[in-house]
């Protein structure tokens, strides 16, 4: 599946880290910039590419998201306040609608139905895990379903988010236990979850322990105090005075 060998040609395994490039501080007068989202890339998201391949012709009454807004059993913001709280346009936010409530008639995802996406992007590998974790950050609440407003607003911070925003959310998809620190175990639960979704068939061919090396590199420079978990400030500092990793962000759209 072209998607498929997409992310495997851009993605060594690991959300934050890009260990495989040249660090942009060895590249003489090259300064990190944050990549501007292009439409193209925006369809490479697995989630958006799923809503969408269900969303209503476009050629459709405009004004039809707004009356089916009263139709579906869980309603969802209306579109003007969705489209304040979210950096997507009204017309986006019509056709993700369109295409969430054909996907999800009762205007609810669960985590099944995110398990069955990710085995469609990733047939080469296991997506169960890497599923439920990523199911887990959207559902904030840890009620067991996403409504549509809350799906969009995470997909607005993953693809269209400031780097403070990303990172923070990225904390909260490494912090399983949600106690507000990163321990190595969640780190490489994370880790593992990815490698498996990726499957035996990336290039260049990863080791069995390349998660637990990028985890070990990752909290020697994150760990600061050397206690043994790393916190939000901790997360956030390193990351951003890391020219490695902020120019590694974009991996959050080869995987999500």
């Amino acid at each position: 599946m072209q998607q498929a060998k997409e992310v495997m040609k851009a993605s060594d395994g690991s959300l934050l880290g890009d260990p495989g490039h040249t660090p942009l501080s060895k590249k003489e007068g090259v300064k990190w910039q944050r990549p501007r989202l292009t439409r193209q890339a925006l369809m490479r998201c697995c989630l958006v590419k799923w809503i969408l391949s269900s969303a209503a012709p476009q050629g459709s009454d405009s004004s039809d998201s707004e009356l089916e807004l009263s139709t579906v059993r869980h309603q969802p913001e209306g579109l003007d306040q969705l489209q304040a709280q979210t950096k997507f346009t009204k017309k986006e936010l019509q056709s993700l609608y369109r295409g969430f409530k054909n996907e999800c008639p009762t205007g609810l995802v669960d985590e099944d139905t995110f398990k069955l996406i990710y085995s469609q992007f990733f047939p080469q590998g296991d997506a169960t895990t890497y599923a439920h974790f990523l199911f887990n950050a959207f559902d904030a609440d840890g009620n067991g379903s996403i409504r549509f407003e809350d799906f969009v607003m995470g997909l607005s911070i993953l693809l269209r988010g400031t780097v403070h925003e990303k990172l923070k959310w990225a904390f909260n998809l490494y912090d399983i236990n949600k106690d507000g620190y990163i321990t190595k175990e969640e780190m490489l639960a994370i880790m593992k979850s990815i490698y498996d979704m990726m499957g035996r068939h990336t290039y260049p061919i990863l080791r069995e322990d390349a998660p637990m090396e990028h985890v070990e590199r990752f909290f020697q420079k994150m760990d600061r105090n050397k206690d043994g978990v790393v916190t939000i400030d901790e997360f956030l500092e390193t990351c951003q005075k890391d020219e490695n990793i902020m120019s590694s962000m974009q991996l959050f759209e080869n995987v999500i």
